[in-house]
């Protein structure tokens, strides 16, 4: 084993369910075994599919623009601008909206790796999980 160098353009994959511009950077096919790191740019008036991580939380830092976090499970929006961190317990329904007329960027994501969204994208996580 080793240390890794990744950088945010040159990702593993794209993601659009999560926006235009997701990007997989850190994540099972890049050798991380729990770890994951999205690169995300949301263009104002873009939104992700509601969503949930079944076995893994989800958290984001906001690098830049402002927008809004919608937990649907609990009926509350909350406001978000660059420099704050989202927390999303696992099993909690959740979507980012870039709604506040500005561009979001941001990094994190799902950990553990949520092996349901991968498989749901079409990944084979199978060959990264020694066929689990």
């Amino acid at each position: 084993m080793a240390i890794k160098y990744f950088h945010r353009d040159e990702p593993g994959m794209m993601v659009p369910m999560i926006s235009n511009d997701a990007r997989l950077v850190v994540w099972l096919g890049a050798g991380a075994k729990t770890a994951n790191m999205n690169f995300v740019v949301m263009e104002s008036g873009e939104e992700n599919i509601p969503h949930i991580h079944a076995e893994s939380e989800d958290t984001i830092y906001i690098l830049e623009g402002v927008g809004t976090m919608v937990d649907h499970d609990n009926d509350n929006v909350l406001e978000f601008k660059a420099g704050d961190v989202l927390h999303v317990p696992i099993g909690v329904r959740h979507a980012v909206r870039a709604n506040r007329e500005s561009r979001i960027v941001s990094v994190g994501g799902p950990c553990p790796a949520d092996v349901g969204m991968l498989r749901a994208i079409g990944v084979d996580v199978e060959q990264y999980l020694g066929g689990v």
